[in-house]
């Protein structure tokens, strides 16, 4: 059975980093893409970031853009979400998620990724 967990969430001010770690079992993340994705309620998910399955190219929300990075170990199974320069608006609750494709412009398209975390909670003061 497939497994992602998402870790690192958290209470952080306006400003602030935090690291969100995304870790597999019961599957081999090398060969799908991963992204993270965001949601508040009322919302639907909102595209974050994606790299492919060789971490040799990467798109990022424009919202994110220049303040996120995604990363990737395939070794370990894993992935992470560096975000810096936080933003009240950049509270929600994050999840990772994977996708058997090689890259696509559908990459930000959340219907098209296959296995789900159960998201961590991420939320910026003012």
């Amino acid at each position: 059975q497939v497994h992602l967990v998402e870790s690192g969430g958290g209470l952080v001010q306006a400003g602030g980093s935090l690291t969100l770690s995304c870790s597999a079992s019961g599957i081999s993340i090398s060969t799908y893409a991963m992204a993270w994705f965001r949601q508040t309620p009322g919302k639907e998910r909102e595209f974050v970031a994606a790299i492919v399955r060789g971490g040799s190219l990467k798109r990022y929300g424009d919202s994110v853009q220049g303040r996120f990075t995604i990363t990737r170990d395939n070794v370990k199974n894993s992935g992470s979400l560096q975000m810096t320069i936080l933003k009240p608006e950049d509270t929600a609750v994050y999840y990772c998620a994977l996708a058997d494709t090689a890259w696509t412009n559908s990459i930000t398209l959340a219907h098209i990724y296959d296995f789900w975390g159960q998201g961590t909670q991420v939320t910026v003061s003012t």
